[in-house]
């Protein structure tokens, strides 16, 4: 259903470097890069993140409800990423636990406040 998604930041370099060590953790690489974004994924053909200033010049700014799901495969690899997000500096939003039925996930901020739920479903 989806290509990929794009999360804005204000500096790409920092950005680039805790998504490239964040993702590698699931196995994600970097698959493209342009003046703007860089995208990380498993290959071309399944849903990627891609990480990058706006086109229009203007601020990246997080939006209020807007999250992305991360899904890790396993209530174990949530902890693990989710540990690995705040040793990278993202900050608590919500410490890995049952969320509804059949759902487990923990909650962070990167460093321009995009949310992120880590999680695993089933």
């Amino acid at each position: 259903m989806l290509a990929y998604v794009t999360i804005g930041t204000n500096d790409k370099e920092k950005a680039v470097a805790f998504y490239a060590e964040l993702l590698g953790e699931l196995g994600a690489k970097q698959l493209f890069n342009n003046e703007n974004l860089v995208f990380f994924g498993i290959d071309m053909a399944t849903p990627m993140i891609a990480v990058g200033t706006p086109f229009d010049g203007e601020a990246a700014t997080n939006g209020n409800g807007t999250m992305l799901a991360i899904p890790v495969g396993s209530r174990e690899n949530v902890d693990k990423i989710y540990a690995k997000a705040l040793a990278l500096g993202a900050t608590d939003e919500g410490a890995p636990g049952d969320r509804a039925p059949g759902f487990y996930g923990g909650y962070v901020r990167d460093f321009d406040r995009n949310k992120l739920t880590i999680c695993h479903m089933g």
